[in-house]
């Protein structure tokens, strides 16, 4: 009874591959051309029978392992308003078909073949952050191993969406995800697993174009496993791509010249106070900067949800030179208060010509009084000399008259000439004199006023000019660390 079942199953074995053999002699019986073209024969064999719309496995139960692989080859845009990444990736995707294996001794050796595409099962294994269908070239063939290993290699121009921070602009850094699973079957069916270690995917820029705006620093790759309603669940690998922009072009053609012009607006602080000039000059600067913005504006990434820093920089920069200029208007304003001819309060001469130039050593306080005292003095000596001269030119003319009238009058009466002790023109030059006097009195009060509110506004000048330095220093500092440590990191 054994002997008669070996003797059974031997039979069946013979006829199993007496038919296998017939099979690949009837599909190779091609005649003409084709008669000897081991390709044909091996794609008929493999296409005889074969149905691509089911999952390529025997067993139902056994679930279909796809390894994929991703190398980013450049980055084409990146558009911070809408949150949307545009890359261009070279995507490789491998599985096994159990339907089509075939032996390569049949096939005089060969061991791969390329088939259409269209003709083979292939998963359905979608990028989730898809949101535009990029302008990819079509591939339409895959490669095929005598052991049923189907390999998938394709370029994607993929669009998708991603949360893109732009605080740290120009010096930032985006991490984009690229989710790969598959729409439709649970891990059951398709599970997903890397072609290369996660090490080598990590560090692997050999197709980079490193030209551009943006530097691939690395490529992540995390699995999961999810569920939506806690009874399928679904296999997905992410890829998260870190990107880095070159600051230069930025760094040139934004903060240089903003720097600039700040320079120039504390170097206007040496400009004497007491001059018009200062105001015009801190005026053109702020015109300057305006249109400085203005020029930039289409230059700075815009959004909904944020602003980036160098955006607040402007906005305080622009807010320094507005708070320059009203200084420097307080400051002229202090300067010329002589004209209204009130004094400096008594408060603010202890405080500000005594007290804050100990503090704060300011030692030549009396700089900018210097001139107006050598002009006050150089006056005076001139209005001086000018009302002795007037004085001694018109006692003469005085006495000249005085001496000529009398001595008519008493020539025509025949008496001898008498002398008056006090004449009426006497009386008038005196009165002159007096008048002088009280003017000249006046205008010494009125100038040493005029000094004191300049020595006043020079002291707030110097102290308002060290708290603007200060605080532009500190922002600069503060600035200059937070860039150059997103920069490094």
């Amino acid at each position: 009874m054994k002997l008669s079942l070996a003797w059974t199953a031997f039979i069946l074995l013979l006829i199993q591959g007496a038919s296998r053999a017939c099979t690949v002699k009837k599909l190779g019986s091609s005649t003409g051309r084709f008669a000897n073209a081991t390709l044909v024969r091996l794609s008929e064999f493999l296409s005889a029978g074969y149905k691509k719309g089911v999952r390529p496995v025997k067993d139902w139960r056994t679930s279909t392992i796809v390894a994929i692989d991703l190398m980013v080859y450049s980055i084409l845009n990146v558009d911070e308003k809408n949150q949307v990444l545009t890359t261009y990736v070279w995507y490789r995707q491998a599985w096994t078909d159990e339907f089509l294996v075939w032996d390569p001794e049949d096939f005089d050796e060969v061991k791969q073949v390329s088939i259409p595409t269209a003709n083979v099962w292939v998963p359905d294994i979608l990028i989730n952050e898809f949101v535009d269908v990029g302008k990819s070239p079509d591939i339409p063939y895959v490669y095929v191993t005598y052991d049923g290993l189907v390999r998938n290699y394709k370029p994607i121009q993929v669009v998708t969406a991603c949360t893109l921070n732009i605080y740290n602009f120009p010096f930032d850094v985006q991490k984009c995800s690229l989710t790969f699973q598959s729409w439709l079957h649970t891990v059951d069916d398709i599970n997903i697993t890397l072609m290369r270690s996660p090490e080598e995917l990590r560090e692997d820029k050999r197709v980079f174009m490193n030209q551009g705006e943006w530097e691939l620093l690395h490529i992540l790759s995390k699995y999961s496993n999810f569920s939506v309603d806690n009874d399928d669940h679904y296999a997905e690998m992410k890829f998260h791509v870190v990107i880095r922009r070159r600051p230069l072009f930025y760094t040139v053609n934004l903060l240089l010249p903003s720097i600039f012009l700040m320079v120039m607006d504390v170097v206007g602080f040496y400009l004497p106070p007491d001059s018009g000039e200062r105001v015009s000059f801190k005026i053109t600067l702020l015109l300057g900067y305006s249109v400085f913005l203005i020029i930039v504006s289409d230059t700075l990434p815009a959004t909904a949800i944020g602003t980036p820093l160098i955006g607040v920089y402007f906005v305080v920069c622009m807010a320094l030179l507005v708070i320059s200029l009203t200084e420097t208007v307080l400051i002229v304003r202090l300067v010329h208060k002589q004209d209204l001819q009130t004094p400096v309060p008594h408060w603010v001469k202890y405080l500000v010509l005594e007290r804050a130039p100990v503090l704060f050593c300011i030692h030549k306080k009396h700089r900018l009084c210097s001139r107006l005292s050598s002009q006050a003095s150089d006056l005076e000596h001139y209005n001086y000399g000018t009302a002795q001269c007037t004085l001694h030119h018109t006692c003469e003319i005085g006495r000249r008259i005085s001496q000529h009238d009398r001595e008519g009058g008493l020539l025509g009466l025949g008496l001898p000439p008498s002398r008056d002790p006090t004449p009426p023109v006497m009386d008038n030059i005196l009165q002159e004199v007096t008048a002088i006097r009280h003017f000249l009195e006046k205008r010494d009060r009125c100038r040493e006023v005029a000094k004191e509110w300049l020595q006043v506004g020079y002291v707030l000048d110097v102290l308002l000019f060290r708290v603007y330095l200060v605080a532009i220093v500190a922002y600069s500092i503060t600035l200059g660390t937070l860039w150059s440590v997103w920069q490094v990191a």
